[in-house]
């Protein structure tokens, strides 16, 4: 039986090693030895070809198996298991297990694998429950590599945009990329963007959530999704969105946003503060992991624009804080004058940015440099950024008698330097 699926398999893995590989310039890869690799990011952002190249480049003698079957979902003999890969694949160096979150006590199995010599590059779709138990399980004996869809320059070369050098073919192509997302087989042309990416959008919230927690009524869990996949950018309460959703129990809303969260599905923006009981009772901000399920969910207001210009920038910096360099929060007064993303690092903020399509309306730059100004003055920061799709230069700007440099950027331009 174990060797019939592994030989199964193997075809799906044939198929993985002859497809061309579109590589990934963000993904972030120290020389790793003998450490687990654990690839994490949402289904189909391109996990398994990233681990493919990963454990092809460290040996010829590569085994594969997918535990996003039916087969492996149950009781599985892992020795029995073992035994079969290792005959089938000639007793292969590197282990590539994919999705392996699907098997149960999969991390006690991965220890006694690295224990006993196995190099392994493990990919997964669940960020909480991947970090727990490497955390509890392989301590000090794994490196974490995330992967989300497609970058902005990662986009132009799989579309063959690469080379397009003129300015204005640049803010095309953002603009192509803030409507189209970055999933690899959208990009790539393999599929119909909108469908499949809501069958993929739905297939996440059954099977890394509805079916992993068990739900028995998900109904508030798609009103949840949709509500959050609609509107990137937007502060959130939970009493608010106990109205959207129809879901009596905040309790409940706070688990499903969390699970959303777990599944690569959205992400959350916390308001900034020195003072952590403030910054937690503080309405969050969430965002999307990708463009295209913004667009797929029907987000097609040309007048807010804008949002999906800041979702892209929200995306750059939620893949950095992945990495572990920075930490990202958004700023607002209690006169609302508001400031998109705070970047923190090494225990200071060192950089404040604004994200808007057009700033040369008075009235929007006034209230995005009023913004940058009131916020420079209490956190102390003096880098201000201002991210526009085609403005570009510094002026100083004044305050109520507070004056500093605020930088003028292209979308396009800092998403190449950021990807």
């Amino acid at each position: 039986m174990w060797r019939d699926i592994v030989v199964s398999q193997k075809t799906e893995w044939d198929l993985l090693t002859a497809r061309p590989y579109v590589a990934r310039s963000s993904a972030y890869c120290l020389a790793a030895g003998h450490l687990v690799r654990v690839i994490i990011g949402p289904r189909r952002a391109g996990k398994s070809s990233y681990a493919v190249h990963l454990a092809q480049s460290e040996s010829a003698r590569c085994g594969y198996l997918n535990f996003d079957d039916e087969r492996l979902t149950g009781a599985v003999d892992t020795d029995a298991l073992l035994a079969a890969l290792d005959a089938v694949y000639e007793k292969p160096e590197v282990l590539l297990l994919d999705e392996i979150q699907n098997l149960p006590n999969w991390e006690l199995w991965a220890n006694r694998l690295q224990r006993s010599g196995r190099r392994l590059v493990i990919t997964g779709s669940n960020a909480h429950l991947l970090g727990s138990e490497l955390a509890t399980h392989l301590t000090g004996r794994h490196l974490t590599i995330p992967l989300l869809p497609f970058s902005f320059p990662e986009f132009l070369a799989a579309s063959k945009k690469a080379k397009e050098s003129t300015s204005s073919a640049k803010v095309e192509n953002c603009r192509d990329y803030a409507q189209m997302g970055g999933f690899p087989e959208v990009v790539l042309g393999e599929v119909a963007g909108p469908t499949y990416l809501r069958t993929l959008c739905s297939a996440m919230i059954h099977k890394d959530i509805v079916m992993r927690h068990r739900l028995r009524a998900p109904h508030a869990l798609d009103a949840l999704a949709m509500c959050m996949l609609a509107t990137p950018g937007g502060q959130y309460s939970f009493r608010k969105l106990r109205t959207a959703t129809s879901c009596r129990s905040v309790h409940t809303l706070k688990k499903y946003t969390g699970y959303l969260e777990q599944a690569f599905l959205i992400f959350t923006v916390p308001r900034f503060s020195y003072k952590p009981r403030e910054q937690s009772a503080a309405p969050k901000k969430s965002y999307v992991i990708d463009n295209g399920f913004v667009s797929a969910a029907g987000f097609h207001s040309s007048s807010n624009h804008g949002r999906l210009l800041e979702n892209l920038v929200a995306v750059a910096l939620h893949r950095k804080q992945l990495r572990g360099d920075v930490q990202v929060f958004y700023w607002q007064d209690p006169q609302h004058a508001e400031v998109d993303f705070v970047v923190f690092q090494n225990r200071a903020v060192t950089q404040l940015i604004q994200v808007c399509a057009d700033s040369r309306a008075r009235d929007v730059h006034k209230r995005e440099v009023r913004g940058l100004l009131k916020a420079s003055q209490e956190l102390g920061c003096r880098d201000l950024l201002l991210l526009t799709e085609t403005e570009e230069g510094e002026a100083t700007e004044t305050w109520h008698g507070f004056s500093a440099t605020v930088r003028r950027q292209p979308l396009w331009q800092w998403l190449m330097d950021n990807g």
